[in-house]
């Protein structure tokens, strides 16, 4: 079981402006906050060593690139043991379409968030990357028409 980490009020507002633009400067960050740059600088790298913050990522618009179709492909896998599942799980993250992979409790072992070119190509997804695997005992597949990203991400006794 992890353990949570005491964090005030300062570290609090840290983590909702970050959440909000990763790419604030320290001296920004540790104005809106109200503490001295080296405060806030100290406090950052609590907050990675500690395991709150695991990193810093992009947004990336697939449509963009050339992927318009998000779906959601949720998967059963047949029989549920780990040999069977891990290299599952391997395969579909090696998959450029995919975008994020979950394990699941419930019906459904596994639920994809792919992006890709149209549904011509979801098609083939789905049936050659997925369909074909003897593992795999039934697929949904689910498009996303819209995306709304929530956050920020706070300890439930965080004031709102």
């Amino acid at each position: 079981m992890t353990t949570s980490v005491e964090l005030d009020s300062i570290d609090l507002e840290i983590l909702r402006l970050l959440q909000k633009d990763a790419r604030i400067t320290n001296k920004e960050l540790a104005s809106a906050v109200r503490v001295a740059p080296s405060t806030c600088l100290d406090r950052v790298a609590r907050l990675r060593s500690t395991g709150v913050i695991l990193g810093q990522t992009i947004r990336i618009d697939p449509e963009r690139l050339g992927r318009p179709l998000d779906a959601l492909i949720a998967l059963r896998i047949q029989p549920h043991r780990r040999e069977l599942c891990d290299p599952f799980a391997a395969h579909t993250l090696a998959l450029p379409e995919t975008r994020a992979l979950y394990n699941l409790a419930g019906p459904d072992d596994f639920l994809v968030h792919v992006s890709t070119s149209g549904a011509t190509d979801l098609h083939r997804l789905v049936l050659d990357e997925f369909a074909s695997r003897e593992e795999v005992s039934h697929i949904n597949t689910t498009l996303i028409f819209q995306q709304w990203v929530g956050g920020p991400l706070l300890p439930p006794t965080a004031p709102r």
